[in-house]
């Protein structure tokens, strides 16, 4: 069902079941998937994909170019998943030639209003922005990540499976799985520990994950010695999760248990 005050530019690719609400603009390069619905006043431009049944309400802008002044015009992507919601004044945009080109975002995610995902970034399943947060370009936002209101991730940084940050929170360094971030300037305070509970994970892998933070907190040696040790030592999965996201790759330094 279209809309006839919608604009839908020849070449966008239609799917089973969508609607286009009033005063929507579809591009030429648009794909919506199956039964995608955007309500009213929503933007879908750009090399942009949108997984089925994922829901935009008004004055949503998909797709749009990267706000980077190195971007020169190349043809770079958007990728979103399925069943994801993207509310009101939501911005996602391209990826850059520069960061692969391109944007991804995962399945079942919130999106909340006035919040932001810049070019580039890489955010999982299950991932709740709220309200005008923003991740800035080339980040990556692993799976069941949890992002307080007004909160802000600067480029490059990378966040953990599970990891919560808090309200009106900065985060300028990586974030483990699980951990708990918070304060103005972001500071790692401990675990998500709710989260942990409410998936259901064992307690012997929380009592294993209280044990690996105090290590990675107090321990001899830099960080990532630390979380050798601990990989050297755990019998549980999610901290060993932890350990290899601490010694894989990154462009930045860790937030670190203070």
């Amino acid at each position: 069902m279209i809309h006839p005050s919608a604009v839908v530019e020849e070449g966008a690719v239609i799917g089973q079941g969508c609607r286009i609400g009033p005063f929507c603009h579809v591009g030429s390069e648009v794909i919506l998937h199956d039964r995608v619905e955007l309500k009213s006043h929503v933007v879908a431009t750009g090399a942009t994909e949108i997984g089925e049944e994922t829901l935009v309400f008004p004055f949503s802008v998909i797709g749009e170019i990267p706000q980077d002044l190195k971007f020169r015009g190349e043809k770079t992507r958007l990728v979103i998943g399925a069943r994801n919601r993207i509310r009101e004044h939501v911005t996602m945009n391209t990826g850059t030639e520069g960061g692969g080109g391109v944007t991804r975002v995962g399945d079942d995610g919130l999106f909340m209003a006035g919040c932001h995902v810049a070019h580039d970034a890489q955010v999982g399943d299950r991932v709740i922005l709220v309200n005008n947060a923003a991740l800035a370009g080339h980040c990556v936002i692993e799976d069941d990540v949890i992002i307080g209101g007004l909160s802000g991730v600067h480029q490059w940084v990378r966040i953990g499976r599970g990891a919560i940050i808090g309200a009106v929170t900065m985060v300028t360094n990586d974030v483990i799985p699980y951990g708990l971030v918070q304060g103005p300037r972001g500071k790692l305070d401990g675990l998500n520990l709710v989260g942990l509970k409410r998936r259901g994970v064992k307690r012997s892998d929380i009592t294993a994950l209280r044990a690996a933070f105090q290590m990675l907190a107090q321990g001899e040696g830099a960080f990532q010695d630390r979380a050798r040790r601990l990989g050297d030592e755990t019998q549980s999965d999610y901290v060993r999760e932890i350990v290899a996201f601490v010694l894989g790759d990154s462009d930045r330094s860790f937030l670190t248990p203070g």
